[in-house]
């Protein structure tokens, strides 16, 4: 009897972690309608679903971005996003993560860019996907243009030529505050930071309010557009 509770034991707790693990994962952010349309290829953006996740490719041919979701949340909701970003120059490289968590799928921009030949890339992501693509840059600054983040901060030094963009929005009531401000001590000397009026946390992406977040006073199109321009801008600098 003994011998049988020593495995039993451990095998019911590592049902009750994982069972507790599917249950937090499952309850997560969806993409709304608006978000699902901007899937649809148009006259300008061809859509493509990729083993990674979806391509936006538009007019431009040299630099793409390589965008990691948020935690929680449904990869289709930047589809707006970065549609608006591949209409005018910039392509964008969608990437679904493991239950949604990008720290899970941290080395999954390796597989985008063997996939891919564009002369430039950009990785960035929005929150907890900032975060870890800047721990990605971080170890990729040679391979790497610049970072672009979008009400998120990164928690490791960048490489002092990494090129950095950080957006966020007046109202963003998720970020923290006083680690944004630690995080200054990590950034390079191309450092770019951008506070959007009026935008918040979740309308980076499409997917409807966030709890604890702070009531925009923009439309969520306004303010992507608003962060579409600033990088479009930042990514032309000299």
């Amino acid at each position: 009897m003994r011998r049988k509770l020593k495995w039993l034991i451990p095998l019911l707790i590592l049902l009750v972690l994982a069972g507790g693990f599917l249950i937090y994962t499952g309850n997560y952010y969806h993409a709304d309608g608006a978000a699902m349309a901007a899937l649809d290829p148009n006259p300008t953006v061809t859509v493509s679903r990729t083993d990674y996740g979806w391509h936006f490719d538009g007019p431009g041919e040299e630099a793409a971005l390589i965008f990691y979701p948020g935690a929680k949340v449904e990869a289709a909701a930047y589809a707006p996003f970065l549609r608006l970003l591949a209409e005018r120059g910039m392509d964008a490289c969608l990437v679904e993560m493991p239950f949604r968590l990008a720290f899970l799928g941290m080395n999954r921009a390796d597989r985008v860019m063997a996939e891919h030949g564009y002369d430039r890339w950009y990785i960035g992501g929005h929150s907890l996907g900032g975060a870890v693509a800047a721990i990605c840059a971080a170890n990729r600054g040679d391979r790497l243009s610049g970072l672009v983040l979008c009400a998120a901060y990164p928690t490791r030094p960048l490489d002092e030529h990494l090129r950095v963009i950080s957006l966020y929005g007046s109202e963003d009531g998720v970020i923290s505050a006083d680690r944004l401000l630690e995080s200054y001590t990590y950034v390079p000397k191309y450092y770019n930071e951008y506070e959007i009026p009026g935008g918040n946390h979740a309308q980076f992406g499409n997917y409807g309010p966030q709890k604890g977040d702070g009531e925009a006073s923009v439309s969520a199109a306004e303010q992507q557009r608003i962060a579409a321009d600033k990088i479009l801008l930042w990514s032309e600098l000299p």
